[in-house]
């Protein structure tokens, strides 16, 4: 939906349903003309959780009575009209991987002592706060984030909304599903190899990992610059509008773009007319599900629709699996390291395992996996020399099963070998969006990724929105 068109929506007499799926965007317009409260937005999300959650497992923490408290200030600052910013009264999740005041922050671990003083907010968290959201509660994710599926021995298992029976991915697992059963239009989540783009490929939603740095970061992430914070939503423009007010000014993360006052949201609406746009079915390794071969084909067909000169590009660059799992077990050991033996018998045994893997590398193949890293970046900017975007699936195969960790046990060794689209921009640290495209026969989702030039996350928006409304997707019907 346009801003516009959100703007001049009136909701009467909403039921929860109704409410549920509105935009960040069209909440804010409701609170402007008094159509709708925060209070009562915040008590149909409440109330949609409760009766969903029990399936879903989407939540570690739901703060009932500070999110109403929150939604209280913000109708009384409504009915003066004195918003606080741009998302006051807007209900946010937030994954359980950023410090939040008041509340605790286990990382989706066992490991973490709950008896700590939780008196800080991350970066993200406290622009949100600054920005009037009312904060629902903390979402499920695996041990330490370090796989992309939706389970955890702190938590059990989070299923999809599209098919409970399948993972919603991961590691931004309950953000993904909460978001795509309604119960709040935006989250915040954290991609270290695809922990935004596959659960939001999984759960039908768009979801950006921004440039690197582009959102402040704070405490520094144990994997180092493969990490990245962003939002989660709905739709693109939401996406936008997160973005704009999560990237604000924060010293404490000492990687963070220089500070830009700018609003994201501007320029959605200009189109691809004119691009130069690369698709790559494969990027020249990857074993492809031929439903979502299909989908993501005729998506980039959809690009040459809407004007922009598409062309279909195979090997970009060879596999970096290998770095980016040197970086990866690398900070899997760093993470471990604060407990002992004894407390670590307590983790996801796939944490543990990739611990003993990273403890058993050098520095010299940790500097080794870092100078591969700056060559593939190096090889996507010269390939942006000639092309304003690419286009890939964002993951190969459908929402696995709940609970399992390969898709084809016999063939594959580690997850990131059903989700080859992912990683390689983690390593770069390009912008990156996934957005759907399509659904397979059983009904479950998929999504294709748009990849930008460094620093050009405005331009993956701008063709991400120009995609939404060429190929409108479908709510999640769990109701």
């Amino acid at each position: 939906m346009d801003d516009l068109d959100a703007a001049e929506s009136i909701v009467t007499d909403p039921s929860d349903t109704d409410i549920a799926f509105l935009a960040a965007r069209e909440l804010v317009a409701d609170y402007r003309r008094k159509t709708l409260s925060p209070v009562e937005v915040t008590k149909a999300l409440l109330r949609r959780l409760d009766r969903l959650e029990p399936a879903l497992n989407a939540f570690v923490l739901v703060a009932r009575e500070s999110a109403l408290d929150q939604a209280r200030a913000a109708e009384a600052r409504w009915a003066k009209g004195e918003p606080l910013g741009l998302l006051d009264g807007v209900p946010v999740t937030i994954k359980d991987l950023f410090l939040t005041k008041g509340w605790p922050t286990l990382r989706g671990s066992r490991l973490v002592r709950r008896d700590q003083d939780w008196n800080e907010d991350a970066p993200p968290v406290a622009r949100l706060r600054e920005h009037g959201a009312v904060l629902l509660g903390k979402t499920t994710m695996p041990d330490f984030g370090w796989k992309a599926v939706g389970d955890s021995p702190l938590t059990g298992v989070t299923r999809n909304p599209w098919s409970l029976a399948h993972t919603p991915g991961g590691s931004s697992a309950g953000a993904a599903a909460a978001l795509a059963a309604g119960i709040a239009p935006l989250a915040l989540g954290t991609d270290g190899g695809g922990s935004i783009r596959i659960p939001c490929a999984f759960c039908g939603l768009p979801g950006l990992k921004p440039s690197f740095g582009r959102v402040p970061h704070y405490p520094p992430s144990a994997f180092g610059l493969v990490a990245h914070s962003g939002p989660m939503a709905r739709d693109v423009g939401d996406l936008a509008l997160m973005l704009t007010v999560i990237t604000g000014a924060d010293d404490r993360d000492v990687y963070a773009l220089p500070p830009e006052r700018r609003d994201w949201t501007e320029g959605l609406e200009e189109g691809v007319k004119g691009l130069r746009i690369a698709f790559s079915p494969t990027l020249g390794y990857a074993r492809v599900d031929g439903e979502i071969a299909a989908a993501t084909a005729a998506a980039a067909q959809r690009f040459a629709e809407l004007g922009a000169t598409v062309e279909t590009v195979d090997r970009l660059f060879d596999d970096p699996a290998r770095a980016w799992l040197t970086l990866w077990w690398s900070g899997a050991a760093k993470a471990m390291s604060a407990f002992s033996a004894g407390e670590r018998q307590r983790a996801d045994p796939g944490l543990e395992a990739a611990a003993q893997q990273g403890a058993r590398l050098s520095a010299i193949d940790y500097v080794t996996a870092d100078i591969e890293r700056n060559a593939l970046a190096l090889a996507m900017a010269k390939f942006h020399r000639r092309y304003d975007l690419l286009l890939t699936p964002s993951v190969a195969v459908p929402a696995l099963k709940a609970g399992e960790l390969l898709s084809d046990p016999a063939t594959q060794k580690e997850w990131i070998e059903w989700s080859p689209f992912s990683y390689p921009f983690n390593l770069t640290r390009q912008p990156a969006v996934s957005v759907p495209c399509g659904l397979t026969k059983a009904g479950l989702p998929i999504g294709l990724q748009i990849v930008g030039r460094m620093y050009d996350d405005a331009l993956v928006l701008r063709a991400a929105r120009a995609f939404e409304r060429a190929a409108p997707f479908p709510r999640c019907p769990l109701e």
